[in-house]
């Protein structure tokens, strides 16, 4: 039902494997008197470091490193999209070490960059157009973990409707859309049901974007359009416009109709500054681990343009905890035994925008 799989290619790099800050002995010691002569730079995508989603996340990463490895850093944030180039060439001008571009946005201008300057070493999140020496993906199926969102969805709506819609129409957006897309599929083939998910339509990759990561009145009008259409459980995949989603979830729960947010990037309940108690869960990549560990490897001289591509295997994605209940136990129950079909590939997951 679901299409073709797109798990992992034989040439990802596996994740970190111990938390940030974690590393011991001689082996930190090594890496923090290297850090010391070591410039870390990151250039945000529009909406800024506090997105409370992927720049976030991805920043936090940088912070982890400047600790545990010692690293100077420095960053530049964009607020549109004709601060890219000049922010990546800022970082050229800098001559850093490893730069870290956030958002498959600022792909044109950290490919120019990386053309142009073979000798400097690039990284960029959630992009994998680039096919040069000096510059690592840092990529996510994270269709895989949107599954499981989606099956958690349908299996707890309360009126039969739930939704999803997008900040653009670009793949790290749509394979969101996707994987929740199958999630919801796969919930009413299991146990006959019926939920509707409207705001996107996986086989004809169409649906709902508000075209901006920064216009949170556009994402609190369309969330308004989809609880008045039915839906209770709307996941925003749309960085800072999500904020506008949890505004009218929550004045929809003032008024008597139950709603609920799911988030994505980072956990919500952790991450946002309201409305936490109406996150159902979050469709988490863990960007800052991978950063972190990028970092890493190019500050000990191991830097290679190998993607490291985020599994549900690997724990590059994951399904947050449901801190807030909502989702009935015989739901729960069935997602571990779900994740780990994803993972043994007894459960195809696929989606356009999935890594290949």
């Amino acid at each position: 039902m679901l299409g073709v799989s797109a798990l992992l290619l034989s040439g990802c790099g596996a994740a970190p494997e111990e938390e940030a800050g974690s590393t011991s002995g001689s082996e930190a010691s090594n890496s923090s008197t290297a850090g010391a002569d070591f410039l870390g730079c990151m250039v945000s995508d529009s909406g800024g470091w506090d997105d409370r989603s992927f720049n976030q996340s991805s920043f936090e990463g940088l912070t982890a490193a400047e600790t545990d490895l010692g690293i100077e850093t420095a960053t530049a944030e964009s607020v549109s999209s004709t601060d890219f180039v000049p922010n990546v060439d800022s970082m050229v001008q800098k001559a850093c070490d490893l730069t870290v571009t956030v958002g498959f946005n600022l792909s044109d201008a950290t490919k120019e960059a990386a053309t142009n300057n073979p000798d400097l070493k690039f990284a960029i999140v959630d992009d994998n157009q680039i096919a040069l020496e000096n510059v690592k993906p840092i990529i996510y199926d994270t269709a895989q973990a949107a599954f499981l969102a989606g099956y958690v969805a349908a299996g707890s709506t309360e009126t039969g409707k739930v939704a999803t819609f997008g900040g653009m129409n670009i793949p790290t957006v749509t394979i969101f859309m996707d994987g929740f897309a199958d999630g919801v599929a796969y919930y009413n083939e299991q146990n006959d049901a019926d939920v509707e998910l409207i705001g996107w339509d996986k086989e004809s990759q169409n649906g709902s974007f508000v075209e901006s990561f920064e216009d949170t009145s556009a994402g609190k009008t369309t969330t308004e359009n989809f609880i008045n259409e039915g839906a209770d459980i709307i996941m925003p995949v749309a960085g800072p416009v999500g904020t506008g989603a949890v505004d009218a979830a929550v004045a929809a729960n003032e008024s008597g109709k139950a709603t609920k947010i799911i988030w994505v990037d980072s956990d919500g309940v952790e991450t946002l500054d309201k409305g936490q108690d109406i996150i159902l869960t979050s469709v988490m990549k863990l960007m800052g681990d991978a950063v972190e560990e990028v970092f890493t490897t190019t500050v000990d001289g191991d830097f290679d343009s190998t993607p490291y591509i985020g599994t549900l295997e690997n724990g590059g994605v994951t399904l947050a905890p449901f801190h807030n209940g909502g989702v009935p136990q015989e739901v729960q129950d069935s997602i571990e035994d779900i994740k780990a079909q994803i993972i043994s590939g007894d459960i195809t997951v696929d989606s356009a925008s999935s890594p290949k």
